[in-house]
């Protein structure tokens, strides 16, 4: 049986920055990033800069250029799969995951009506796939909507048929991401743009996704609530832990465990994974953050796009900020401390700005 690690909530928090390659001096290649990070999660909005790029600035700094992460997408050393972009040797951990879906074996209530809807609109299925075969890469519009079985729902994506189609088709395994137009995917055949590396079995699969998990995370919750598409448990990976005045059993990756750390001073995008957990984050960095941008402007507390700031091992506060290209400037409408700064800290923040402005070619300018 493992021994329980026993923490501090300050050792919590610098396994957690370790596991996410922002200790110590900036990382220099992306693709070490990634694999260190497990994934970028890619959003469309673009206040401040697309989300990916931001994690990837705040890991490698303003030497980080905007085409590196399309260059490696075009190139295969990464893949786009729902909404994350994922190092290419990982999907051999999703394929046999991607199969038993083909196979209906072990299927949840939600993931048997899916496959009912593809199998309804077989046809459907069976053009974009001999499209693709024809003429690939394709955005979605290329593809007439054949279906016979509309998609319903209450959101956005009720009759969306064709976009659900290929949403499905990419978690059978059948199609894939194999570039982007603009803001436009481009669709291909899965065999084209994944490697042809040997399929790791579901249950092995599921294990290893859950070390790398832990690996960068440094520490998480063995279970939680479901999350369809990357949880943010795992499992039995790691060993062990409990962090003092913080309640329940933790998992923690020995590795990080007495590690050397040397802290600095980073601006994180809302969707970067030391935050993404907000729960995680409240209670290891006693940090409240909300993304507020739905929300109307009167009733936002930090702003629309706020960057939260790390601080060492500690989450100080958010910069409310925004670009305005046309201007070429970077607004910073407020800088949020959640604890009072001291001058020292001040001049680190201001100096993260100014990086993030420059590495965007914009000037700074405070509202």
């Amino acid at each position: 049986m493992s021994t329980v690690h026993r923490l501090s909530r300050r050792d919590a928090r610098r396994v957690a920055v370790l596991g996410q390659v922002l200790s110590g001096v900036r990382a220099t290649d992306l693709l070490g990033v990634v694999r260190g990070v497990t994934l970028l999660q890619l959003d469309p909005t673009n206040a401040v800069a697309p989300s990916a790029d931001l994690v990837a600035w705040s890991r490698l700094g303003s030497a980080y250029s905007l085409s590196e992460l399309r260059a490696a997408l075009d190139a295969g050393d990464l893949v786009e799969l729902r909404a994350f972009v994922r190092p290419a040797e990982d999907m051999a951990l999703y394929r046999a995951d991607m199969e038993r879906r083909v196979r209906g074996e072990g299927l949840s209530e939600w993931q048997e009506f899916r496959k009912g809807w593809v199998e309804s609109n077989d046809r459907c299925r069976r053009e974009i796939l001999g499209r693709l075969r024809a003429e690939g890469p394709l955005p979605s519009r290329e593809f007439p909507d054949t279906c016979v079985r509309p998609w319903g729902s209450t959101g956005w994506t009720n009759n969306k048929n064709v976009t659900q189609m290929l949403e499905f088709l990419v978690q059978r395994g059948e199609v894939a991401v194999a570039g982007r137009k603009g803001r436009d995917r481009l669709w291909d055949l899965a065999e084209r743009v994944y490697r042809d590396d040997p399929v790791v079995p579901s249950e092995e699969a599921e294990r290893e996704r859950d070390r790398r998990r832990l690996r960068a995370l440094g520490i998480a919750r063995s279970r939680g609530p479901e999350c369809p598409v990357e949880p943010a448990v795992v499992g039995e990976a790691g060993e062990p832990a409990v962090i003092a005045d913080v309640r329940g059993e933790w998992r923690v990756d020995p590795a990080l465990l007495d590690q050397p750390f040397k802290g600095r001073t980073v601006l994180l995008s809302p969707f970067d994974r030391l935050v993404h957990d907000r729960a995680r984050a409240a209670e290891l960095f006693d940090f409240d953050y909300q993304l507020e941008i739905y929300k109307p402007a009167a009733k936002r507390r930090w702003g629309y796009y706020a960057l939260p700031i790390l601080h060492g091992d500690q989450l100080v506060g958010k910069v409310d900020a925004a670009a305005d290209r046309k201007a070429g400037v970077l607004v910073v409408n407020a800088i949020h401390q959640d604890i009072p700064f001291t001058k020292a800290l001040t001049a680190a923040v201001d100096r993260e700005i100014a990086d993030l402005a420059r590495w965007q070619g914009l000037e700074v300018r405070k509202a």
